[in-house]
């Protein structure tokens, strides 16, 4: 089947949070703005996904939901066997609304109030409020940019983990915002130092389907599959466009961590979620691969757009996500001039600032959308930083 990601979709006045909530993020930004903002697709989802969640709805009932048929188990367990080759068994997996309440779970779990929590920077904001919220300690661990790359600083991160204070561990892989895949002898050394200092590990995963032609996403328990320490957090909310579905999947290996979960945070899931994950994980294989190599091609061109029109910005295409971590360092501008320019050209971006520490000169933008409004997004940025 051939699916159109060159269609637009209105969704104004839909109730959603990228487009009728971008007044309340941007409130300066101008009538017709871009929204470059908060990650979900401007693709409609799968049909095949479309269809189940009109069967469902078809049915008029829509009662106290929890998941009692294995074929939900098995779609996900086939999914990540076949995508990811991680092997696991069904019993592992238990469900939450979204993987961030997940991570402020798994931090209940794992750690307690005045515990240090380690992240690595730049970072994905959630994690820092979570751990906030929890009362413990945010401990930042920088990543290193290095010819255009990110890299683990691997001394400060056995530096950080040495520290008898700090309990946990949040991973992002693939990483947010830089897009990193990280590659199986970076994540054999995240684990053997959290090993050695006893730090559990919580590994967000939620973009690991959302990668580039030639990059492959290892999932952490793939490789340490027997490890006690660890919470995988996974969901079809990015991949297929279903943030709004609220469904998430957790692997916990641990039978005794799993069962402390299940006894605080057992979730009930929507009904219309959970045929709209048994579809993805079953019949929209082909329309997740035809997503990806859209946006290989929307990323081939930005590059080319910025190598040949802003040559000032430096970017390389991440490795997975559909989000762009563009280098505006060389502008010369403070973190609020280049949003405000960003801004006054009708383009609702996020800055560098806003992902925690070490993001700044960087802007993150949202790329998951029609070609032809990147082509428009790209020369609004021409018009705002000239050269």
């Amino acid at each position: 089947m051939t699916y159109d990601f060159d269609q637009s979709v209105d969704r104004l006045h839909t109730n959603s949070e990228k487009y009728d909530g971008a007044a309340k993020f941007a409130p300066e930004a101008p009538e017709k703005s871009i929204p470059l903002w908060i990650a979900d697709m401007d693709f409609k989802t799968a049909p095949e996904i479309v269809e189940a969640m009109k069967r469902r709805v078809e049915s008029g009932i829509f009662g106290y939901t929890d998941i009692y048929d294995d074929s939900y188990y098995e779609a996900v367990c086939s999914w990540m066997r076949k995508k990811h080759s991680w092997e696991f068994d069904k019993s592992e997996i238990v469900i939450d609304s979204g993987v961030v309440p997940a991570i402020l779970h798994g931090l209940s779990l794992l750690g307690k109030p005045g515990d240090g929590v380690i992240i690595q920077t730049p970072a994905y904001r959630p994690f820092y409020n979570s751990v906030c919220s929890l009362k413990m300690k945010p401990v930042f661990s920088p990543l290193v940019f290095k010819n255009g790359r990110y890299e683990i600083d691997f001394e400060d991160l056995e530096k950080k983990a040495a520290d008898k204070d700090n309990r946990v561990f949040i991973l992002c892989s693939p990483h947010n915002p830089t897009g990193r895949v990280w590659t199986e002898e970076e994540l054999r050394r995240v684990m053997e130092i959290c090993r050695a200092y006893k730090v559990a590990v919580i590994s967000d995963e939620i973009h690991g389907d959302l990668v580039r032609s030639g990059k492959k996403h290892l999932p952490l328990t793939s490789l340490f599959p027997s490890e006690k320490r660890v919470i995988v957090c996974t969901s079809p909310s990015k991949t297929f466009n279903l943030a709004g579905n609220h469904l998430a999947n957790i692997i916990i290996s641990d039978s005794e961590l799993r069962k402390e979960w299940e006894q605080r945070y057992h979730y009930m899931p929507n009904p219309i979620s959970v045929e709209a994950t048994i579809s993805a994980y079953t019949r929209a294989g082909q329309w997740e691969e035809s997503l990806n190599r859209y946006i290989d091609g929307t990323f081939e061109m930005m590059e080319n757009y910025f190598q040949l029109h802003m040559p000032r910005i430096h970017f390389s295409a991440p490795e997975a996500t559909y989000l762009a971590w563009i280098d505006m360092r060389e502008y010369g501008l403070s973190q609020e001039e280049i949003v405000d320019r960003f801004l006054k050209n009708g383009l609702i971006i996020e800055g560098g600032d806003q992902f925690v520490a070490d993001g700044e000169g960087f802007v993150r933008m949202n790329v998951a959308a029609p070609r032809q409004v990147i082509r428009e997004t790209l020369e609004r940025m021409k018009t705002a930083f000239p050269e």
